[in-house]
């Protein structure tokens, strides 16, 4: 009876506790592997191998899926590594992997989740992909070394940052071509378009600045520049109401807030080292830092602006996103 008891109780010990929520996926480029956190209860609940390197990552179906663009060390062709890899959340496994050109390093999908857009840092192209499938619909020359993705809350456009030739390409996805170039700073790195629409921003690492763009005629419209010399934007975020931008500062070990509509500096908190990608849970009360040094992820209080938590990810942390 009493080992029946023991037995009983240790079943227990041994059930996942419920999670907090929501939860955060991770991408951790040197270990090849996902880590996924439960934001409230600030924990990391499991760890995901995958088959390459991941970068970019993005949370689709309501949660239920996860895609992280993987790639290998081939240089300026597709390797057996190079892929869009698709995770089902519920058992957090791999179940299949999408085509998605050379080195895709950062990506982002449509609202309604048929289409996916990824940057082919090496060749100079950004791949259209439909989902579900991965099926390729078209592969464009965008700038030099595209890096960041982001689509239009619409879904009728898409921005992809050029790390060498220092320019965003405007993809129109109805017609699948480049119909602009806008030039910006030195080394812009991430892009992301504010929830209505009508505002585009790009970070620029060695630049130090983020650019606001207007999305309909492509113009700048302000650029804030960061102080401090140790300061290499990267990651951005917007706030869900769109009222403030969040810009993590790589080597400033910071994640800076911008005022949206006063275009000015209003915060830096200090966070983990080399944060790269910046993510925003959907209340807007919480930020999250991937921190690619110190292989933490950062938890802040948007509304204090305090690091409220902080979780061991794996080695180099690089890509985040949050579940709805």
């Amino acid at each position: 009876m009493i080992r029946r008891r023991l037995l009983a109780c240790t079943a227990i010990l041994l059930l996942p506790r419920p999670t907090a929520g929501p939860l955060a996926y991770v991408s951790n480029e040197r270990d090849r592997s996902i880590s996924v956190i439960d934001v409230g209860a600030a924990r990391l609940v499991a760890t995901i191998p995958v088959p390459g390197r991941p970068r970019g990552i993005r949370v689709t179906g309501g949660g239920r899926t996860v895609l992280v663009a993987l790639s290998d060390v081939q240089r300026n062709r597709t390797g057996s590594e190079d892929a869009i890899a698709v995770i089902d959340a519920a058992k957090r496994r791999v179940v299949a992997r999408y085509a998605a050109g050379s080195d895709p390093e950062q990506f982002d999908v449509t609202p309604d989740g048929r289409l996916l857009v990824a940057a082919n840092e090496d060749a100079g192209t950004a791949s259209v992909i439909a989902l579900p499938g991965g099926k390729a619909l078209a592969t464009l020359v965008v700038g030099i070394e595209p890096e960041g993705v982001a689509v239009s809350p619409d879904g009728r456009r898409a921005y992809v940052t050029a790390e060498t030739s220092n320019t965003v390409s405007v993809i129109d996805l109805a017609a699948r071509e480049v119909v602009n170039n806008l030039l910006v700073d030195v080394r812009p790195r991430a892009v992301a378009v504010s929830p209505d629409g009508r505002l585009v921003y790009v970070t620029a690492e060695i630049g130090g600045t983020l650019t606001t763009f207007d999305a309909r005629t492509g113009e700048q419209v302000a650029a804030v520049a960061f102080g401090d010399g140790d300061a290499k934007p990267v990651g951005v975020a917007v706030s869900p109401d769109g009222r403030e931008v969040y810009v993590a500062t790589g080597r400033g070990n910071s994640v800076a807030v911008v005022d949206a509509s006063g275009r000015k500096l209003l915060a830096n908190i200090p966070v983990g080292r080399r944060p790269w990608g910046i993510a925003v849970t959907p209340d807007g009360r919480r930020l999250l830092s991937a921190n690619g040094v110190s292989n933490d992820v950062s938890i802040i209080e948007a509304a204090t602006r305090k690091v409220v938590g902080t979780v061991k990810a794996g080695a180099g942390p690089w890509g985040i996103a949050v579940a709805p």
